[in-house]
């Protein structure tokens, strides 16, 4: 590890950022977290309104430093914070977003092909949520590669392509699993919903 030069907290954000770009010595990104750290997370207070995420997404934040402060010419490291604070989280909700519109979208498809009847169409909040609770717990049901692909074509927004790419599997067999997979997933999630009754 390099030693540290000087007093550490004695030196200003400019001169810190100055000094990590120079010898990449992460006990002053160190110093900088001490500084913000308290600042950021209320950011992420502020835009994500859960203190677990906020905390994730501030550490997360913390080790992007260490990447993207040789890439950034930096006037003002507290500002330029709060921009990078901001940005993160609003890429985090968004892929939240994403993450629960592919779910809402999963489950309109799987009720579609389960032609649930007008007494089981989920018109409030909770309804929708356990329906979605009910969905996740079946998923983990499936085999495996069904799992996978289901997940990935579903909700996580992956082509046929992508799924293939990421898994080694031919585009047959990712079709076959997603179809497959489906089709369990409407069985399972048809059993449990009558149990239920």
């Amino acid at each position: 590890m390099v030693e540290y030069s000087g007093d550490i907290k004695s030196k200003s954000d400019h001169e810190l950022v100055a000094e990590f770009k120079a010898t990449g010595n992460s006990i002053v990104v160190g110093e900088l977290f001490r500084r913000y750290k308290h600042l950021v997370l209320g950011v992420c207070r502020k835009y994500l309104k859960d203190d677990d995420e906020s905390q994730d997404v501030q550490m997360q934040i913390f080790e992007k430093l260490l990447t993207d402060l040789h890439k950034h010419e930096i006037d003002q490291f507290k500002a330029w914070l709060y921009m990078v604070t901001r940005n993160t989280c609003l890429m985090y909700l968004r892929s939240l977003k994403s993450k629960k519109a592919g779910q809402a979208e999963m489950q309109k498809v799987l009720e579609q092909d389960m032609e649930i009847e007008s007494s089981l169409h989920l018109s409030d909040e909770g309804s929708n949520n356990r329906m979605l609770d009910l969905m996740e717990q079946m998923l983990e049901q499936l085999q495996e590669t069904q799992k996978i692909c289901v997940d990935m074509f579903y909700l996580k927004k992956k082509t046929y392509k992508e799924i293939h790419e990421a898994t080694g599997y031919s585009m047959n067999e990712v079709k076959s699993y997603i179809q497959n997979g489906k089709r369990k997933l409407k069985l399972l999630m048809d059993q449990q919903l009558n149990e239920n009754r």
